[in-house]
Protein backbone atom coordinates (compact mmCIF):
# COMPACT_ATOMS: atom_id res chain seq x y z
CA UNK A 1 0.00 0.00 0.00
CA UNK A 2 1.46 3.42 -0.94
CA UNK A 3 1.77 5.73 2.06
CA UNK A 4 3.24 9.07 3.07
CA UNK A 5 4.88 10.27 6.27
CA UNK A 6 3.85 13.36 8.18
CA UNK A 7 6.30 14.49 10.87
CA UNK A 8 6.36 17.61 13.00
CA UNK A 9 8.80 18.95 15.54
CA UNK A 10 8.28 22.03 17.68
CA UNK A 11 11.39 23.70 19.05
CA UNK A 12 10.67 22.72 22.66
CA UNK A 13 10.25 19.02 21.89
CA UNK A 14 13.67 17.80 20.80
CA UNK A 15 12.86 14.23 21.85
CA UNK A 16 10.37 14.28 19.00
CA UNK A 17 13.01 14.98 16.34
CA UNK A 18 11.70 14.34 12.86
CA UNK A 19 14.50 11.84 12.28
CA UNK A 20 13.40 9.77 15.27
CA UNK A 21 9.79 9.97 14.20
CA UNK A 22 10.59 8.82 10.68
CA UNK A 23 12.66 5.88 11.95
CA UNK A 24 9.70 4.56 13.97
CA UNK A 25 7.31 5.20 11.11
CA UNK A 26 9.48 3.35 8.59
CA UNK A 27 9.56 0.31 10.87
CA UNK A 28 5.78 0.47 11.13
CA UNK A 29 5.43 0.73 7.36
CA UNK A 30 7.71 -2.26 6.83
CA UNK A 31 5.75 -4.43 9.25
CA UNK A 32 2.43 -3.43 7.65
CA UNK A 33 3.48 -3.91 4.01
CA UNK A 34 3.37 -0.21 3.19
CA UNK A 35 5.59 1.63 0.75
CA UNK A 36 6.53 5.18 1.71
CA UNK A 37 6.50 7.37 -1.38
CA UNK A 38 6.74 10.87 0.12
CA UNK A 39 7.51 12.67 3.36
CA UNK A 40 5.91 15.87 4.66
CA UNK A 41 7.80 17.60 7.47
CA UNK A 42 7.00 20.68 9.54
CA UNK A 43 10.26 21.61 11.30
CA UNK A 44 10.07 23.85 14.34
CA UNK A 45 6.32 24.36 14.03
CA UNK A 46 3.82 24.62 16.85
CA UNK A 47 0.97 22.14 16.79
CA UNK A 48 -1.58 24.58 18.20
CA UNK A 49 -3.18 25.35 14.85
CA UNK A 50 -2.88 24.85 11.12
CA UNK A 51 -1.42 28.29 10.41
CA UNK A 52 2.26 28.18 9.52
CA UNK A 53 2.31 24.42 9.06
CA UNK A 54 2.96 24.40 5.33
CA UNK A 55 3.61 20.66 5.15
CA UNK A 56 0.32 19.69 6.79
CA UNK A 57 -1.57 22.19 4.65
CA UNK A 58 0.03 20.72 1.52
CA UNK A 59 -0.71 17.19 2.73
CA UNK A 60 -4.40 17.93 3.20
CA UNK A 61 -4.46 19.59 -0.21
CA UNK A 62 -2.84 16.51 -1.77
CA UNK A 63 -5.28 14.20 0.04
CA UNK A 64 -8.22 15.85 -1.71
CA UNK A 65 -6.50 15.97 -5.10
CA UNK A 66 -7.82 13.64 -7.82
CA UNK A 67 -4.17 12.86 -8.66
CA UNK A 68 -3.43 11.51 -5.19
CA UNK A 69 -1.20 8.42 -5.35
CA UNK A 70 -1.24 7.25 -1.70
CA UNK A 71 -3.79 5.57 0.53
CA UNK A 72 -2.40 6.08 4.03
CA UNK A 73 -0.78 8.77 6.16
CA UNK A 74 1.71 7.63 8.79
CA UNK A 75 2.20 9.85 11.84
CA UNK A 76 4.31 9.15 14.92
CA UNK A 77 1.52 9.84 17.42
CA UNK A 78 -1.57 11.96 18.02
CA UNK A 79 0.42 14.93 19.36
CA UNK A 80 2.50 15.13 16.17
CA UNK A 81 -0.72 15.51 14.17
CA UNK A 82 -1.38 18.51 16.38
CA UNK A 83 -1.90 19.96 19.83
CA UNK A 84 -5.05 21.79 18.78
CA UNK A 85 -6.77 23.59 21.64
CA UNK A 86 -10.08 22.32 20.29
CA UNK A 87 -9.91 18.54 19.93
CA UNK A 88 -12.61 18.73 17.27
CA UNK A 89 -10.20 20.59 14.98
CA UNK A 90 -7.76 17.69 15.10
CA UNK A 91 -10.62 15.30 14.36
CA UNK A 92 -11.82 17.50 11.49
CA UNK A 93 -8.52 17.33 9.60
CA UNK A 94 -8.39 13.58 10.07
CA UNK A 95 -11.98 13.32 8.85
CA UNK A 96 -11.04 15.16 5.65
CA UNK A 97 -8.50 12.41 5.01
CA UNK A 98 -10.91 9.62 5.91
CA UNK A 99 -13.63 11.05 3.67
CA UNK A 100 -11.15 11.05 0.78
CA UNK A 101 -10.35 7.38 1.42
CA UNK A 102 -7.03 7.95 3.17
CA UNK A 103 -6.48 6.41 6.61
CA UNK A 104 -4.31 8.09 9.24
CA UNK A 105 -2.10 5.69 11.21
CA UNK A 106 -0.57 6.74 14.54
CA UNK A 107 2.43 4.45 14.52
CA UNK A 108 3.66 4.81 18.12
CA UNK A 109 0.27 4.74 19.81
CA UNK A 110 -0.95 1.69 21.71
CA UNK A 111 -4.23 1.55 19.81
CA UNK A 112 -5.11 0.83 16.21
CA UNK A 113 -6.90 3.71 14.50
CA UNK A 114 -9.52 1.33 13.12
CA UNK A 115 -12.72 3.18 13.93
CA UNK A 116 -13.65 0.88 16.80
CA UNK A 117 -15.22 2.26 19.98
CA UNK A 118 -12.04 1.55 21.92
CA UNK A 119 -9.75 3.35 19.50
CA UNK A 120 -12.18 6.27 19.18
CA UNK A 121 -12.26 6.76 22.96
CA UNK A 122 -8.48 6.47 23.32
CA UNK A 123 -7.89 8.84 20.41
CA UNK A 124 -10.27 11.44 21.85
CA UNK A 125 -8.49 11.28 25.20
CA UNK A 126 -5.08 11.62 23.54
CA UNK A 127 -6.27 14.64 21.53
CA UNK A 128 -7.53 16.34 24.68
CA UNK A 129 -4.29 15.52 26.51
CA UNK A 130 -2.21 16.90 23.63
CA UNK A 131 -4.06 20.22 23.76
CA UNK A 132 -3.97 20.39 27.56
CA UNK A 133 -0.21 19.81 27.58
CA UNK A 134 0.28 22.96 25.51
CA UNK A 135 -1.95 25.00 27.82
CA UNK A 136 -0.07 23.79 30.90
CA UNK A 137 3.31 24.36 29.25
CA UNK A 138 2.35 27.91 28.29
CA UNK A 139 1.32 28.66 31.88
CA UNK A 140 4.52 27.16 33.31
CA UNK A 141 6.73 29.08 30.88
CA UNK A 142 4.96 32.35 31.72
CA UNK A 143 5.30 31.78 35.48
CA UNK A 144 8.95 30.84 35.04
CA UNK A 145 9.68 33.99 33.08
CA UNK A 146 7.91 36.12 35.70
CA UNK A 147 10.06 34.57 38.41
CA UNK A 148 13.27 35.26 36.48
CA UNK A 149 12.21 38.87 35.93
CA UNK A 150 11.62 39.23 39.68
CA UNK A 151 15.18 38.02 40.21
CA UNK A 152 16.47 40.76 37.90
CA UNK A 153 17.18 38.69 34.79
CA UNK A 154 16.43 40.06 31.34
CA UNK A 155 13.91 38.00 29.35
CA UNK A 156 14.54 39.36 25.89
CA UNK A 157 14.54 42.57 23.91
CA UNK A 158 17.22 45.23 23.43
CA UNK A 159 18.61 47.24 26.32
CA UNK A 160 17.27 50.74 26.73
CA UNK A 161 19.31 53.90 26.19
CA UNK A 162 22.00 54.15 28.86
CA UNK A 163 21.99 50.41 29.54
CA UNK A 164 23.82 47.39 28.18
CA UNK A 165 23.18 43.64 28.36
CA UNK A 166 25.72 41.47 30.16
CA UNK A 167 25.91 37.68 30.23
CA UNK A 168 26.49 36.01 33.61
CA UNK A 169 26.94 32.37 34.57
CA UNK A 170 24.89 30.39 37.09
CA UNK A 171 27.10 31.71 39.92
CA UNK A 172 26.55 35.34 38.96
CA UNK A 173 30.00 35.86 37.44
CA UNK A 174 30.15 38.18 34.44
CA UNK A 175 31.17 36.36 31.26
CA UNK A 176 30.85 38.95 28.50
CA UNK A 177 28.88 41.87 27.13
CA UNK A 178 26.26 41.11 24.51
CA UNK A 179 26.13 43.13 21.32
CA UNK A 180 22.88 43.90 19.52
CA UNK A 181 21.41 40.68 18.15
CA UNK A 182 23.55 38.37 20.29
CA UNK A 183 21.85 35.86 22.58
CA UNK A 184 22.89 33.46 25.32
CA UNK A 185 23.61 29.91 24.18
CA UNK A 186 23.89 28.06 27.50
CA UNK A 187 20.61 27.41 29.32
CA UNK A 188 21.98 28.10 32.80
CA UNK A 189 23.43 31.48 31.81
CA UNK A 190 21.43 34.63 32.48
CA UNK A 191 21.30 38.14 31.04
CA UNK A 192 21.24 41.25 33.22
CA UNK A 193 21.23 44.97 32.52
CA UNK A 194 24.12 47.19 33.62
CA UNK A 195 24.86 50.91 33.15
CA UNK A 196 26.13 51.73 29.67
CA UNK A 197 28.57 54.40 28.42
CA UNK A 198 29.06 57.30 30.83
CA UNK A 199 27.80 59.89 28.35
CA UNK A 200 24.53 57.97 27.90
CA UNK A 201 24.10 57.55 31.65
CA UNK A 202 24.75 61.28 32.14
CA UNK A 203 22.16 62.14 29.50
CA UNK A 204 19.51 59.99 31.18
CA UNK A 205 20.24 61.54 34.58
CA UNK A 206 20.05 65.04 33.07
CA UNK A 207 16.63 64.22 31.57
CA UNK A 208 15.24 63.39 35.02
CA UNK A 209 16.71 66.35 36.90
Amino acid sequence: MPAVIYARMSTEHQQYSTENQCDVIREYALSHNMEIIKTYIDEGKSGLNLAGRDALQQLICDVTSPDRDFKAILVYDVSRWGRFQDADESAYYEYICKRAGVDVHYCAEQFANDGSITSTVFKSIKRAMAGEYSRELSSKVFKGQCRLIELGYRQGGPAGYGLRRVLIDQNGNIKTSLRVGEQKSIQTDRVILVPGPLEEVATVRWMYL
